[in-house]
Order: structure tokens, then sequence, then C-alpha cells
């Protein structure tokens, strides 16, 4: 039998916390999406004036990172013209994001979710990503 360790509400609470205080900073209102593992949707927060096309995009990033247990960016790199990993960006019904901003979430070196960030410049997102997750270890019993 496996036994499975996911992301609870209240993790993805602190998580959604650290990418809105990383977003209030930058200037730029983000959507941003928290899955399980299993790239399952958990929590979800559009702050005021976050695109309305960024909420599928935010959702897909999050679901990405879990569930391929890499960051979005990883896959853009990858995902280039005559590379193996080409076409990798339209499998999973068209979920699978190769834009920043998508990173996994690991306690003691298991996935265990994923979060996504999404209304900014794929850069911009990848930096409020990383803050939310050094947000969650500092503010949880968690680490990576």
């Amino acid at each position: 039998m496996l036994e499975i360790r996911r992301l609870s509400l209240a993790d993805a609470d602190i998580l959604i916390a650290g990418a809105v205080e990383a977003s209030h900073r930058m200037g730029v209102p983000m959507c941003i999406a928290v899955t399980d593992e299993s790239g399952h949707l958990i929590d979800f927060k559009r702050m005021d004036g976050g695109k309305i096309s960024s909420i599928s995009i935010a959702v897909d990033k999050a679901f990405t990172a879990a569930v391929a247990r890499k960051g979005t960016h990883i896959y853009n790199q990858l995902c280039v013209s005559g590379q193996p990993t080409f076409g990798i960006h339209v499998t999973n019904g068209g979920h699978f994001s190769i834009i920043g901003g998508g990173l996994p979430v690991y306690v003691d070196a298991e996935i265990v979710g994923g979060i996504g960030i999404s209304s900014g410049s794929a850069d911009q997102d990848l930096k409020v990503a990383e803050e939310a997750l050094q947000y969650f270890y500092e503010n949880s019993n968690y680490k990576p």
C-alpha cells in the first residue's frame, strides 16, 4: 500500500499568503493556484487586478509543477523544436504549461503539491512562486 503526503488547505493558505505578499511588493496583482501532488486544485486566489486570462494559466502551471515535478521554466528551456521534449506542451489535454511561474512543493524531499502564479511576465511569476515557497518553509514546520 502507498502512503501519500499532500498539502492541506491550511498549507495552501500559507503558500497563497506568501505569494500575495510578494505580489504586493512587486506591484503586480497575480492569480495564484495551489494543487496537491496529483495536480488537483486545492485553493485559488485572484488578486484584484489579476488578469482573467491568467486564471487557467495559473492552475495549469501548478498542475504541471506538481505532476512533472519540475518548475515550468525548466520545460520552457527543454521544449525546443528538434529536441526530444518538444511537443510536451500539448500533452495532458493542453494543461501542460511551459511558461515560467509554476514550481513543485516538496516536503522532506517528497512532492506534496504545486504552486502556479500568473499575470506578470514569466520572470515575475517565477519570482513570486519562489518567494511563496520561501515564505511557506519559513512559516510552517516543513522543510524542503
